[in-house]
C-alpha cells in the first residue's frame, strides 16, 4: 500500500483558510442619546458574500443588538440601502469582493433621521411619495364594469417604463447634496415618480402634480449634480425625469 506525500505548501491550497476584512459598523441610538461611534468586527468572507451577510455574521456571531433594516435579500424590496464605503449602496446587492477592501465600513444613509445604528426613518419620503398621487388618474365616468384595458403603443410605454423600476430605497435622496442643504425639497424620489404617472398616457393628473411640484422646494430647487442617478441600482434616471418635467412646466412638452 503506497502513501503519497503532501508538501506543506500543497496541504494550505487545499485546506485554505477563508479570506476576512474588518467591517465597521456605525453605532447611534438618537432615542437614548448615544452618539455615534464605530465598533469593528473581523469577518469572513468568500466571493459571493455580500455587505449584508456580513453584517448578519456580526449579528448572528458577535452583537445581536446591530440595528439594520433588510427584507428580500436580492434587491427588490429596498430596505437594505445604507452608505457602503462613502457610497449610497444596498447592502445585499454590494459583494464584498467588489469594494476592493480590507476595510468595510457602513453607515446610515445621509438626508434621513437615524432610528439607531444602520436603520433609518422613511415616513418623510414615503409621504412625499404618497402626496404626488404615485397612481394612474382618471375621471370616475370612465371607469364602469364594461371598463377594458387603456391599451398603448410601445413608443408610449418606453416614455415612462424606467422609471417604474424604482423600489423606494431612499438611495438617491441619500446622495442628492440639494436635499443635504433643504430639508424641505422634495427630492429626487418624489420628481421621477411624479414623471412617470405624468408621462404615461394613461394618465390625467397631470396638472394636479404640476402644481405640486412648481413651488419653492420643489423640482427648481434641484440643480441637476446627477448623484442621484448614480446611485440607483435599478437603473433608473432621476436626474432625466426631473429635466423632462421642467419641460412641461416651461410648455416644452404637453
Amino acid at each position: 500500500m503506497s502513501t503519497t506525500q503532501i508538501s506543506e505548501e500543497e496541504s494550505q491550497t487545499i485546506v485554505s483558510s477563508p479570506k476576512s476584512i474588518i467591517l465597521r459598523i456605525s453605532r447611534s441610538n438618537p432615542q437614548t442619546g448615544t452618539a455615534k461611534s464605530f465598533m469593528e468586527f473581523k469577518v469572513p468572507y468568500e466571493k459571493w458574500t455580500t455587505v449584508l451577510d456580513a453584517i448578519l455574521e456580526v449579528k448572528k456571531h458577535f452583537d445581536h443588538s446591530v440595528g439594520v433594516r433588510y427584507s428580500c435579500r436580492q434587491a427588490t424590496c429596498g430596505s437594505c440601502g445604507m452608505i457602503i464605503n462613502g457610497k449610497p449602496r444596498l447592502a445585499c446587492f454590494t459583494k464584498i469582493v467588489e469594494l476592493n477592501s480590507d476595510v468595510v465600513t457602513v453607515e446610515p444613509m445621509n438626508n434621513f433621521p437615524v432610528i439607531r445604528d444602520l436603520a433609518v426613518n422613511f415616513d418623510r419620503m414615503f409621504s412625499t411619495h404618497k402626496k404626488l398621487k404615485p397612481y394612474i388618474v382618471r375621471d370616475d365616468s370612465e371607469i364602469t364594469s364594461k371598463t377594458k384595458e387603456f391599451l398603448q403603443t410601445p413608443e408610449e410605454v418606453e416614455k415612462y417604463i424606467q422609471f417604474s423600476s424604482c423600489i423606494k430605497c431612499g438611495l438617491c435622496n441619500s446622495a442628492c447634496p440639494t436635499m443635504a442643504t433643504d430639508s424641505s425639497f422634495i427630492g429626487p424620489q418624489a420628481l421621477a415618480q411624479a414623471y412617470r404617472y405624468i408621462a404615461d398616457s394613461r394618465d390625467k393628473g397631470k396638472n394636479e402634480r404640476l402644481k405640486i411640484i412648481d413651488e419653492p422646494h420643489g423640482i427648481w430647487r434641484c440643480h441637476f449634480a446627477g448623484s442621484c442617478s448614480m446611485v440607483c441600482p435599478k437603473g433608473v434616471d432621476p436626474a432625466m425625469g426631473i429635466q423632462l418635467l421642467r419641460g412641461y412646466l416651461l410648455g416644452f412638452r404637453r
